[in-house]
Order: C-alpha cells, then sequence, then structure tokens
C-alpha cells in the first residue's frame, strides 16, 4: 500500500513529505494507521546529528547510512491489519506506540524494567525488530523508522512488541503525548526522581518534558516547585501545571533557592532542557542540597563525553546523579496508568497542546519548538 510520510534524507535537512511503499505485516507485525504524532525534540536531533552515531561504527550497527530516516516516535492510531501470531492486539484496537518495546522475557522485562528492554537494541539500526528486513522503501530506497515506529507517517508496520492497546474512549491526540513526552517527563519526577510530599524540586527546561515534570512533581506533593527556562511563555505555562516559582536561568535561580530553602537547596534537580550540555551539570549539581537527587532526562550530543562535576561535592553532600529513560516507567502498565490518570482529571493532557499541524507543515511546528512558541505540537492526520 502507498502512505505519505516525513522523511529525513540527511543532517540539517528539513523533512521532505514523501509517497511510501508499505508491506504487509509479517509474523509479530502490526499495520498501524496512526491519527496523531507528537513533534518531539528527540526527532529534531536526527536533523542536528545529536543522536547520530558517529559514521565510523556504522558498520558496526550493520548499516551503510543511517539515513534516510522515516520520523516520529510519539504516535496513536488503530490497528489496521496484523501479521501471524500478534495475540496483544486485534484489527480495530487503539494503540499507543512506545518507543521502548518490550518483549516481557529478556532480563531487563522481567525484572520490572521495560524501559531497559533488549528490543530496542537495534532503534538506530535499520529493519524491523522482528526479523531485519525492511517493510517501507520510498523508490526502492528502504527507509529506517525511528525508534522502529515511524509516527510521521499514515500508515507503519511496527511490531506487536512496540504497540500497546488503550481503551477507545480516549483522545488519540493525548494518547500520543502520553506515549513518550508525558510519561518520561512526569516520570522523570514521580518515579526517577523519587519526589515526596514536601520535598523542594527544581525543573531545568520547560519543553515538552520539563512541564510534565513540573506535573509530576505537584502530583508526588512537592511543597516548592521551580521551574526555569528563557521563554516567558513557557515559565507562564510551567506555573499553570504547578511551579511555584519561574526563573529565567540557572544563575537566577540559585541565590533564590537558598533563600526559599533557608540554606538548604533543593532535594530533586530534574535536568530536561532541549539540548543538555556538560557544562550545564555544574550549576545543576550545585542546585541540589545535601544528599540532594540530579536526574539527567535530556538529550545530550551522543559524541559528548565531559560533563561539569564537582566530584568532592558530590562524595562529601552524598549527592547523586541518575540517568532516565521513559521516566524509568514500564511503558505496559504506566501507559494505561497515566491514560486513567488524565480520565480522573489529575493529569492534564489536553492543556499541553498549542497548536495541531497537517503533515504537510511538519517544518513549521519544529520550527515553533525550536523558536519556543509551542509547549507541544501535534500532527493530526
Amino acid at each position: 500500500m502507498k502512505s505519505r510520510a516525513a522523511i529525513l534524507w540527511g543532517m540539517n535537512q528539513e523533512w521532505k513529505i514523501e509517497v511510501m511503499d508499505v508491506d504487509p505485516p509479517k509474523a509479530g507485525e502490526v499495520l498501524v494507521n496512526w491519527k496523531a504524532a507528537g513533534l518531539c525534540h528527540s526527532d529534531e536531533h536526527m536533523v542536528t546529528g545529536d543522536m547520530v552515531p558517529p559514521a565510523e561504527v556504522w558498520p558496526m550497527m550493520g548499516i551503510e547510512n543511517f539515513y534516510p530516516i522515516l520520523g516520529g516516535h510519539e504516535g496513536a492510531g488503530i490497528v489496521a491489519a496484523v501479521g501471524s501470531g500478534v495475540t496483544s492486539v486485534a484489527v480495530g484496537d487503539h494503540v499507543s506506540a512506545s518507543f521502548i518495546p518490550s518483549c516481557g522475557r529478556c532480563r531487563y522485562c522481567s525484572t520490572g524494567r521495560q524501559n531497559l528492554c533488549d528490543s530496542g537494541i537495534a532503534t538506530f539500526a535499520g529493519g524491523m525488530i522482528t526479523d531485519g528486513t525492511h517493510r517501507h522503501h520510498v523508490n526502492g530506497t528502504p527507509i529506517t523508522l525511528m525508534a522502529k515506529v515511524g509516527t510521521f507517517a499514515e500508515y507503519t508496520v511496527v511490531a506487536e512488541n512496540s504497540l500497546i492497546k488503550v481503551d477507545s474512549d480516549y483522545p488519540l491526540e493525548c494518547v500520543a503525548l502520553v506515549s513518550c513526552g508525558v510519561a518520561t517527563g512526569w516520570g522523570s519526577a514521580a518515579n526517577r526522581a523519587a519526589v515526596v510530599a514536601g520535598d523542594t524540586v527544581v525543573v531545568v527546561g520547560i519543553g515538552g518534558i520539563g512541564i510534565n515534570a513540573v506535573q509530576g512533581a505537584k502530583m508526588a506533593g512537592a511543597t516548592r516547585i521551580i521551574a526555569i527556562d528563557p521563554i516567558e511563555f513557557k515559565r507562564e505555562k510551567a506555573m499553570e501545571f504547578g511551579a511555584t516559582h519561574t526563573f529565567a536561568s540557572m544563575e537566577d535561580a540559585m541565590v533564590s533557592v537558598n533563600e526559599l530553602t533557608w540554606g538548604q537547596m533543593a532535594d530533586k534537580v530534574i535536568m530536561t532542557p532541549g539540548v543538555l550540555y556538560g557544562d550545564m551539570m555544574g550549576l545543576g549539581i550545585s542546585l541540589a542540597g545535601k544528599g540532594g537527587t540530579i536526574v539527567v532526562t535530556a538529550i545530550a550530543p551522543i559524541s559528548q563525553t565531559h560533563a561539569a562535576v564537582n566530584l568532592f561535592e558530590v562524595a562529601m553532600w552524598n549527592k547523586e546523579i541518575k540517568g532516565t529513560i521513559f521516566g524509568s516507567l514500564n511503558p505496559r502498565a504506566d501507559i494505561p496508568k497515566l491514560l486513567g490518570l488524565y480520565r480522573e482529571g489529575q493529569l492534564k493532557l489536553d492543556e499541553l497542546i498549542t497548536k495541531r499541524y497537517p503533515l504537510e507543515e511538519i517544518n513549521e511546528g519544529y520550527r515553533a519548538m525550536r523558536d519556543g512558541e509551542n509547549i507541544r505540537g501535534v500532527i493530526v492526520y
């Protein structure tokens, strides 16, 4: 079948709308008719190269070229067809994409760490998780799917392990947001940082992830939630989602956090800027007090190997630095859980969407993200 798709043909290029050939699903695979896709910053990292492995390692990955890529890893849609052996979804089911696949059998899935599933090892390689072959082509050229889901298309074939059935009454735009940004941000605070009632929490960077870290901290009972972002619009939005104080920079926040906490500083600092550079970590660590936790959620350039970390301060003040992917949540359990919180009115999802775009306006949507005009842009098919 044919499908419109937003393809990235190389670094520092714009997304190009192409007509893509999509083969039928094979064993363990599902054809999904995507209805909504989030314009997440992670796809922008494919454009800038921040998440692109160096060319010298491509042969070890089994690929000749990292591009072309079909973007999109946040998404929600309806099952159009299933291959043999598929049991968890059926035609007509509403599904959420899961950019972290979960096999349910590897060491990590079986110990409650689905966000680290071994099936995710080939995220940046071509072909399907199931057998390594391709189902998507443009003029005969095989297309790699971002995170093996490729939601910037009307239809893609996805492994069953990368899909989660959801109730059909949820707006699919909201389901799409929960599939990555909401879960990652909320989980960074409520789960990985382990925010508890009475904590002082600092969130650095109020984009699609940071705004949900604010929500997660609020729901966990934080007394003070300090949101830091240079853009006034984002600071205002942070207040709507639960922030108690806002600042334009970490430097601006330092003295005030000290005063607000009577010198104790923050219990938890969550780093969610658009791109995290190593020199930012020094200030992030200094915002945390004794016994404080610093959670690193944002993407840093893949080749960056140095960060400003005062090891004496980390040791003598008993601080800890934690990384997280998907907020260290379990997709199969926590995507339905978060949607349930939305249904009960406890989690804001509709309010996250600043603007909706047709697929043809994807480059405008990403321009708006870069310029700080959107908290979340969403493609609606």
